[in-house]
């Protein structure tokens, strides 16, 4: 692994395709590890690539390597570390049969359970085996060898470190420090060759279990992961992962969409009435962004249209794709996740205009709402009916073309999302207000007894 890397920077070549956002933090720290020999466990919240980064360091084994024929610990045809292996060279010599392992056949990967146990990862006396073959349960022969004996010559990743029971992980001191198992009471030591990596979630450490400090010592180094600190690479991230390319109408995601639903990511993560400690995965704007696109799909099959174009109501329409990924705190569980989901996406929406059309004049807009103007946006309408409705707001059409939200020329799809954005921007700004059917009207005001807010019906 380490000429391959060494061979891999020389020529710059990409060392972990698909991952984005640690080129200047996690993957220098990886590269450093796996120069020094070092095995690592790569500790960070859920939704933070650290399985996909373990999976790609497949990559840096060689494409095949040759073993002893049959051999279940990949025994070097040179140096075979099993007796097995040791009676086959004897036995054939220069004829022994040689097998050529591929890399993916030595990545072995095991998620880490409260019920595993020391014959599952290192091995134990197969009575079967014995019986089958003769020898009797004092032999070597009769061993029947666990995950990490089998990852020889390769790399054995465990997921989530913690839920390993305590006793389990003692099993785990020898292959990291001295390079060797030992099974049961049999007086043989394994000299394995295997490059070992985990990964945490820090809340685990209470949660379910921890790591017991002998071993963590024992890992080479503790690698921190994050969250993209960036919405342009979160955007490429979720564009990356989400599954848009349909066999249905074309989609065609405004990107002032798109950045609204990374947007929401962002404002949970540093909401505190959303668990920091639980962290808000990735996975939140990956399966969003695919439910607005189906919502999307949804109402372009319906309606006949020939493209299927995500607005801003179609990310109230997959609340559940939000509210399943927060763990609240006490003073979110009192508001509920519903609530607080409408607040993160108006947020996202104000953030998003402020970003790109910042300074725009609006008055005109919330003049026409405040002298009693309401206007309906049904989720199921149609992007032309939805343009035609828009025009009736003094303003509104020509701020999205002078802003560069939409051009003139932009189909009415990309057009009705961006008169949503500028909509949901002052309804987050407090100037307007949104029922939860998709009415705009009237901005709140005090109630006459002055308890709490009453909100503007455009119905009534």
């Amino acid at each position: 692994m380490r000429a391959n890397l060494l061979s891999r920077l020389s020529d710059r070549s990409e060392l972990f395709p698909g991952i984005q956002g640690y080129d200047e933090s996690v993957i220098p720290q990886i590269v450093n590890a796996v120069l020094a020999r070092q095995d690592f466990i790569l500790l960070g919240l859920r939704g933070q690539a650290k399985s996909r980064i373990l999976r790609g360091l497949r990559d840096l084994l060689d494409p095949v390597i040759p073993v002893l024929a049959g051999s279940e610990v990949n025994d070097d045809p040179l140096r075979p570390i099993s007796k097995e292996g040791r009676l086959l060279v004897e036995e054939y010599g220069d004829d022994t049969p040689i097998h050529w392992l591929p890399s993916e056949a030595r990545y072995v990967e095991k998620l880490a359970t409260p019920d595993v146990t020391i014959a599952d990862l290192i091995g134990d006396v197969d009575p079967i085996k014995a019986a089958r073959g003769g020898h009797i349960l004092s032999d070597e022969l009769t061993l029947h060898y666990g995950l990490l004996p089998r990852a020889n010559r390769g790399i054995f990743a465990i997921n989530e470190l913690p839920d390993l029971a305590g006793k389990i992980q003692v099993g785990l001191f020898n292959i990291l420090q001295e390079g060797d198992v030992q099974i049961k009471g049999f007086p043989v030591r394994l000299g394995l060759d295997v490059f070992m990596v985990f990964t945490a979630n820090p809340e685990d450490y209470t949660a379910r279990g921890k790591i017991i400090t002998p071993l963590k010592d024992r890992i080479g180094a503790e690698i921190r992961t994050h969250y993209p600190q960036r919405i342009d690479t979160g955007i490429s991230i979720t564009r990356q992962e989400a599954w848009v390319e349909r066999d249905g109408p074309p989609v065609e995601i405004p990107d002032f969409v798109a950045e609204v639903v990374e947007r929401i990511a962002f404002a949970a993560r540093s909401d505190k009435r959303i668990d920091a400690r639980s962290g808000v995965s990735q996975r939140m704007p990956i399966t969003l962004l695919e439910g607005i696109v189906s919502n999307a799909e949804r109402r372009a099959i319906r309606l006949g249209e020939t493209k299927a174009t995500p607005r801003i109501g179609d990310i109230y329409a997959s609340l559940p794709m939000i509210t399943g990924k927060m763990e609240l705190e006490y003073e979110g569980e009192l508001q509920g996740a519903e609530p607080i989901a409408r607040e993160l996406i108006a947020r996202a929406a104000r953030e998003t205009f402020e970003d790109r059309a910042g300074g725009s004049p609006v008055a005109e807009i919330v003049t026409y709402f405040e002298d009693g103007g309401a206007l309906q946006v049904s989720g199921d309408a149609g992007a032309e009916a939805c343009v035609k409705g828009f025009e009736l707001v003094p303003g509104l059409l020509d701020l999205v073309e002078e802003s560069g939200l939409a051009s003139p020329s932009a189909v009415d799809g990309v057009r009705a999302a961006a008169c949503e954005l500028v909509l949901e921007a002052l309804v987050a700004e407090k100037r307007i207000s949104r029922s939860d059917t998709g009415g705009y009207g009237r901005a709140r005001h005090e109630s006459p007894k002055g308890k709490g807010y009453q909100e503007f019906d455009p119905f009534a």
